[in-house]
């Protein structure tokens, strides 16, 4: 693998910065029965009238033990979103580095590339949705830091071949950010197995789809801890609100609810692939390890407005690259299921 150093990864305003201090960093023990005047909170008990745990120590500790990683390679963030955020902030320097994403991907790279002011190299996936790594290498120099990796990839569904992400892991000298958000409904293992063996690997994942927890926004980044203490060092001090905390903890205890839920999304995606494939105007689906499917149809503008008129909302991804004529189905329950495939019988 080429050397990887972290610290010179590290934008130097960053690996200086002091970070601020919250009461709640300071004494740490806040669960205790103590008289806290330490804050400056309303003192009148309504649930939420203390501040949060800023470490969120007991969600990860649950974390920890579910995903098998270390309390202190874990960092959470208000949504995947923030945890990306966060890598920007602290390992590119704006308006001189920059970094690769591979379209058609989540949109969300270049969005933050561009409010961080980083250049963004899009290398495009094959016609089979994969890497293509020779291509990513060459466009690899001296300031690039981050290579986002979006496996199982949205909106293609599909999942990057190990030999691809293993062979970016040894060659590049910076960040390779492997995105996870649907890793649940995907028959391979996570990243997350790999940290010891890649100092340079970082995982997100989400509570988003797999959890259900999509309204409390809970972004997961898993990493080495010098990493993860570095993005504590910029993260804001309360970025996990106690509402969300309470919320995520109780869904991740309830390990054999989420399971079945995912088990039945599963069935439904199948069964949902395999009726697609009959319907007259849908000329191609995609393989799935998500938990939606990409179908490629005969004028997706068209039977977007059509299903529209039916009730029903699906996405229309016929703008991205290598995506023409391309309708996303998210796998609702089977009675939306049922709809859809009702709707989609109707349409001339």
């Amino acid at each position: 693998m080429s050397t990887f150093h972290l610290e010179k990864l590290v934008r130097e305003n960053v690996a200086r910065l002091k970070p601020y201090s919250s009461a709640r960093d300071e004494f740490k023990d806040f669960h205790q029965d103590m008289v806290f005047l330490d804050a400056n909170e309303n003192p009148y008990n309504n649930g939420v009238n203390r501040y949060p745990d800023p470490q969120q120590i007991t969600l990860k500790q649950h974390l920890s033990t579910v995903k098998r990683v270390p309390v202190d390679q874990i960092l959470l963030g208000n949504g995947s979103d923030e945890v990306l955020d966060l890598l920007f902030r602290a390992f590119s320097e704006p308006k001189t580095d920059n970094v690769i994403t591979l379209p058609p991907t989540y949109g969300m790279y270049s969005v933050l590339a561009a409010t961080n002011d980083i250049a963004n190299r899009e290398v495009m996936l094959t016609k089979e949705f994969q890497p293509d790594v020779h291509a990513v290498l060459e466009q690899v120099d001296h300031q690039t830091k981050m290579i986002f990796l979006c496996s199982p990839n949205n909106p293609t569904a599909n999942s990057f071949e190990a030999e691809s992400i293993e062979k970016l892991l040894r060659s590049f000298r910076g960040l390779i950010i492997v995105d996870e958000a649907y890793i649940d409904f995907a028959e391979g293992e996570s990243w997350s197995t790999r940290l010891q063996e890649y100092p340079n690997l970082v995982i997100i994942q989400t509570l988003s789809k797999a959890y259900g927890l999509a309204g409390i926004r809970l972004g997961i980044c898993y990493a080495s801890a010098e990493i993860i203490a570095i993005l504590n060092k910029i993260k804001p001090p309360y970025n996990v609100n106690e509402l969300t905390q309470k919320r995520a903890l109780e869904r991740v205890l309830d390990a054999e609810k989420v399971e079945t839920e995912i088990n039945f999304i599963l069935k439904e995606r199948d069964t949902l692939s395999k009726v697609l494939l009959q319907v007259d105007f849908v000329q191609h689906v995609f393989p799935s390890e998500a938990n939606f499917i990409l179908a490629r149809v005969d004028n997706a503008n068209k039977r977007y407005d059509q299903l529209i008129q039916k009730g029903i909302v699906v996405r229309n991804r016929s703008t991205q690259a290598l995506c023409e004529n391309t309708l996303r189905f998210t796998v609702g329950t089977p009675d939306e299921n049922k709809k859809l495939i009702a709707a989609l019988n109707e349409l001339d």
